[in-house]
């Protein structure tokens, strides 16, 4: 990509995600729009976000892929690995070379070294102090991200948390909750339409999701409406 166009895509995407301050989105789909850019225009292979639900406990949002997805499932069953420490934290941790992580995390670094993951960066979704996810990046080299893009991941997240957090005081905590609850909920319903789609078309989970995606755009329905469709069977792609 060259820099114009990194720096075209990196402005749009601040646009779409100044929307959401003033018109009705899709939180999946935003943040999904999110974890794209941050693969396309930050020196990493793989992205992925990470919500706290009612309970606190971090679920898998949105994903560039299943090896992203899967290395955030690694950390949450580890309950141990960058994203977690971020999330608990609330600063930014980065693994520049994940055979050379901590002790502690030895069950997520050999998972995702046996995924081909060499480096991860973590990035708290905050709102002064309270923390409500991660932005999760992922590299097939070792390294540490430059610092530009550092502060654009910063910056993406920042802004994504005021959208999904719109017009919410931290006083609300029922109503963040509740947003944060459906966020999820949708995406587990988006889940079994990928599963379902690909075990129509027979394609991969990947290019199922993308099928999902293209007929909601087509369509100018929302992807969690279009999902819920497909698995109640009354849409077939």
């Amino acid at each position: 990509m060259t820099a114009a166009r990194r720096e075209a895509r990196i402005v749009d995407t601040f646009a779409t995600l100044a929307d959401t301050l003033v018109d009705s989105y899709d939180v999946v789909e935003l943040l999904q729009t999110l974890v794209e850019t941050c693969a396309d225009v930050l020196d990493v292979d793989a992205a992925g976000i990470m919500l706290a639900n009612a309970w606190g406990e971090l679920e898998v949002i949105a994903s560039t892929s299943e090896t992203s997805r899967l290395i955030e499932v690694l950390q949450l069953d580890a309950e141990a690995g960058p994203c977690m420490t971020t999330f608990t934290t609330g600063q930014p941790v980065a693994c520049p070379d994940i055979a050379d992580a901590p002790a502690e995390w030895a069950a997520f670094s050999a998972g995702a070294l046996a995924l081909g993951v060499r480096s991860a960066h973590a990035v708290p979704l905050r709102l002064r102090a309270t923390v409500i996810g991660t932005l999760n990046l992922f590299g097939t080299a070792p390294g540490a991200l430059a610092a530009p893009d550092l502060r654009i991941a910063r910056a993406l997240a920042d802004v994504a948390t005021i959208g999904i957090l719109h017009e919410r005081t931290l006083r609300e905590h029922e109503v963040v909750h509740a947003q944060l609850q459906r966020a999820i909920g949708s995406r587990e319903v988006i889940e079994q339409a990928k599963g379902v789609v690909s075990h129509v078309k027979g394609v991969s989970i990947e290019d199922a999701f993308g099928v999902i995606r293209a007929h909601a755009a087509a369509t100018g329905d929302r992807l969690s409406d279009v999902a819920q469709a497909i698995v109640d069977r009354t849409l077939r792609l």
